[in-house]
């Protein structure tokens, strides 16, 4: 009988040759930058004095990524710059790209359409207005029957030059000076009474500034009893050259808060001094933002 063979069958694979084939991508033609904190397309290869040229040949000084530039150089993805043209004040729609570059977009425009009144505008007052103007709180009511006086100099935010001023005109002409955008309303006449309410109708929060106590609390009473819905933030206790931390922020009620060590009154040899009294006005006016913000409900 035949031998029997048994065949394994074989099964043969064939694989395709692959090629790959490397496609080298052209550079991009643009690149990113910030200009005066306004994001915008330029040619790859555009240099900083290009720049210049194309956007404000007039600028006196280039802040290259921070620092002042003098020479030239390529720009690249990314890069910030700054130019400034001396004593020309920004425009409005730069105050709002300088404003949300350090903010963000969502908190500028919560701390842009909010309105504050301030009661008093010595060191306290005339500070907190300052510090909130330059974070740009869109609308501020500023209320005194004061004029500048030389005793105000050693701690409030007028110039020698404004000495016979009243106060609202006075700080009003500062403010305008620092960021032209916010809205300034004044009113030089004792609060009452009778006029807190008008005067105070549109802002969401007061700032109590007064000097003396009896002030202080005809303020927060009124407040408290006639415009329920909104904030205060008061002072007390902010005279000498104390301990620093001494001051502290303390909500008193739902809607009071009061800035102090609550016990250090002006009197003779305790007197109001800048360092302290900035101290505590900052307290308030990181206070007010907070509220603004809807931080502290």
């Amino acid at each position: 009988m035949p031998e029997e063979t048994s065949s394994t069958p074989f099964l043969t694979i064939f694989s395709p040759s692959i090629n790959l084939v490397f496609v080298n991508e052209p550079p991009p033609k643009n690149i990113r930058v910030k200009i005066n904190e306004k994001e915008i397309p330029v040619p790859l290869n555009t240099t900083l004095f290009q720049l210049k040229r194309q956007f404000n040949p007039e600028a006196d000084l280039i802040i290259y990524n921070g620092f002042p530039a003098a020479s030239d150089y390529p720009l690249k993805q990314d890069d910030e710059i700054v130019l400034i043209e001396k004593g020309k004040i920004p425009s409005s729609e730069e105050f709002e790209c300088f404003m949300m570059a350090r903010h963000t977009p969502g908190i500028h425009r919560k701390i842009k359409n909010s309105v504050v009144g301030i009661a008093g505008l010595g060191g306290l007052g005339s500070s907190v207005a300052v510090a909130l103007a330059r974070v740009g709180v869109g609308k501020l009511i500023l209320v005194d029957f004061d004029v500048v006086e030389p005793s105000n100099l050693n701690r409030q935010q007028y110039f020698a030059d404004q000495i016979g001023m009243p106060k609202v005109e006075a700080l009003r002409k500062n403010i305008a000076a620092i960021n032209p955008c916010v809205k300034v309303e004044t009113y030089q006449e004792r609060l009452d009474r009778s006029n807190a309410e008008r005067i105070f109708q549109e802002a969401e929060v007061v700032v109590e500034a007064f000097d003396r106590a009896e002030e202080k609390a005809i303020l927060i009473n009124i407040v408290s009893e006639k415009m329920p819905d909104k904030y205060i933030v008061a002072a007390s206790g902010i005279a000498g050259y104390g301990d620093n931390n001494e001051i502290k922020t303390v909500r008193f009620a739902s809607k009071i808060f009061i800035v102090g060590d609550q016990t250090t009154a002006a009197q003779p040899g305790m007197g109001l001094m800048a360092p302290r009294v900035g101290i505590a006005a900052h307290h308030q006016a990181n206070t007010v933002l907070r509220i603004l913000l809807g931080e502290e409900k």
